[in-house]
């Protein structure tokens, strides 16, 4: 039991780690227009150092190359990975965003990690974040866009231990707590508080002392998230941005280039005031003592009609 619960917060601290960093990303792609020439050169030189191509910049599944000036929709995959010593990985987390420009909309697909379908270049089926550990970036892009019949025309990849660094770099953050608790040795008394990195870790994990058990947690991830948001949005304010920038280089990649980011800034902004989440709907089962996640193919294939509708492919 105690071993379950820990996996259950290890998990839970890389979910959160990974939309922060996501959050931070982001921001960076629809203001870095507004940074000065200073702060502006050094996400030029950081985003330089997160550049990792595939080794098919073209997806099978398109035709032709993204024109950003067109506002041609894309597809973005979000990836989660636990890192390990001798170990490849897993992708913990895995979402897919499409975007569409033209119609001001996003679409958020979260899939399932234990999600059981074919793996690229393996020839068998497995769990879909296990594909990372067959054959990394390429192989997990792959399995995607098997999964679900569309093109991936990029990728962004987050290291999952990185969420203490993330808060410590923007100076630490201020939450209004709402219920005074003490978790893991630490009092987190009731109104508003300063959390270091290592404090906020402990305060977005807490559920059990909470009469509102995981939603009074995903508010509490909420908080820290919001504030550490909050302060990568100004950017040209802090005095150690530079640190920021450095947590960044060491624990993201992604194929997209700065001018790619210069280019959806310009042109796809808008997009991100109509997004929508959609669930991948299955059942959990066991299968040789092994639990997966089943996605009937009709599922699929209505997922995929509603993706190809999206990005605009007949």
């Amino acid at each position: 039991m105690e071993k379950t619960l820990k996996h259950d917060k290890r998990r839970k601290n890389r979910k959160l780690t990974f939309k922060l960093i996501i959050g931070i990303i982001f921001f960076m792609i629809i203001g870095v227009s507004v940074y000065g020439y200073s702060v502006y050169s050094s996400v030029e030189n950081t985003l330089k150092q997160t550049h990792e191509p595939l080794k098919s910049e073209v997806s099978k599944n398109r035709d032709q190359q993204i024109n950003f000036k067109n506002q041609d929709p894309i597809s973005i995959l979000l990836m989660g990975v636990d890192e390990r010593e001798n170990d490849r990985g897993r992708s913990d987390s895995l979402i897919l965003l499409t975007v569409n420009p033209k119609n001001q909309s996003t679409k958020m697909v979260s899939i399932p990690r234990d999600t059981r379908t074919k793996i690229a270049g393996q020839g068998k089926e497995d769990k879909i974040n296990h594909a990372y550990s067959y054959g990394g970036l390429d192989a997990t892009v792959e399995t995607v866009e098997d999964f679900l019949d569309i093109p991936i025309d990029f990728y962004i990849e987050v290291n999952m231990k990185s969420f203490k660094d993330i808060v410590d770099a923007v100076g630490g953050v201020k939450v209004n707590n709402t219920l005074a608790f003490d978790y893991e040795g630490v009092h987190f008394p009731k109104g508003q508080i300063e959390l270091n990195g290592t404090d906020a870790v402990k305060y977005s994990r807490m559920r059990y002392a909470d009469p509102r058990g995981d939603f009074g947690r995903q508010d509490r991830q909420a908080q820290i998230m919001k504030a550490v948001i909050d302060k990568g949005a100004s950017f040209n304010s802090l005095t150690n941005y530079r640190d920021i920038l450095e947590v960044i280089a060491k624990n993201v990649r992604t194929n997209l280039t700065f001018n790619n980011m210069i280019e959806i800034q310009a042109n796809y902004k808008e997009a991100r005031h109509g997004l929508q989440q959609v669930q991948i709907k299955g059942e959990g089962t066991e299968i040789n003592g092994v639990y997966y996640y089943n996605v009937p193919q009709s599922e699929r294939t209505k997922l995929s009609a509603m993706l190809k509708q999206h990005l605009n492919i007949d």
